[in-house]
């Protein structure tokens, strides 16, 4: 699959669809959009999740903001992010949620990071993980446009789980520049610094 962005005129858009059916996602983009448009999510439509086939995580979004996007006939915002480890081959990428098993548990899917990592070297605490997390964002209107961008952030793995704020693999992934890890950072401190909000300062002007 190639992803083409089509060349969009500045549209001001009032009305969209979050294209996802994690909470942490909804809250994170949600609070991204100005308070003037009003948003919707899946629930509010009932709808699973599509089959996420891509190899990429611009793909990956692509695919699921079109598929919401046909289904309610909506401009559809969505989102495919996750962690890439360089050590572990930039793993695990695009399969980030799918290593907390069939309900997204991320304790373990953190505990199989630190269990990958041992694997690798015994003593890869007295390392440097380098680490990135990705965004990729695509807005994608009923008209059958749409535009996808992508956000990163560079830094490292902790050593242990740090933090009990955000979601995912917030509580390892320490940003460069910073000592502490997502995890520990206050949520609004966070949100406009991460790799989302990357991803979204490149597509505001829709909004």
């Amino acid at each position: 699959m190639k992803i083409k962005n089509f060349q969009i005129k500045k549209q001001n858009i009032s009305r969209i669809l979050i294209g996802s059916n994690n909470k942490g996602k909804i809250k994170e983009i949600r609070d991204l959009i100005p308070n003037k448009v009003k948003i919707l999510s899946t629930g509010d439509f009932n709808l699973k999740s599509p089959k996420e086939n891509g190899k990429t995580f611009a793909e990956n979004s692509f695919i699921k903001a079109k598929y919401y996007s046909k289904k309610t006939n909506m401009v559809c915002i969505a989102d495919d992010s996750g962690i890439e480890i360089d050590i572990l081959n930039k793993a695990p990428g695009i399969y980030s949620a799918r290593w907390g098993g069939k309900k997204g548990n991320f304790n373990l899917a953190m505990n199989k990071v630190y269990n990958e990592l041992s694997k690798k070297s015994k003593n890869w605490q007295n390392k440097k993980i380098k680490a990135r997390f990705v965004c990729a964002l695509t807005i994608f209107w009923s008209s059958s446009k749409f535009i996808t961008v992508t956000g990163k952030v560079e830094g490292s793995i902790s050593k242990k789980k740090l933090g009990k704020n955000g979601f995912g693999y917030d509580p390892i992934f320490i940003p460069n520049g910073y000592k502490i890890t997502y995890g520990q950072m206050k949520y609004s401190k966070k949100i406009k610094k991460d790799h989302r909000f990357k991803a979204f300062r490149r597509i505001r002007k829709f909004f």
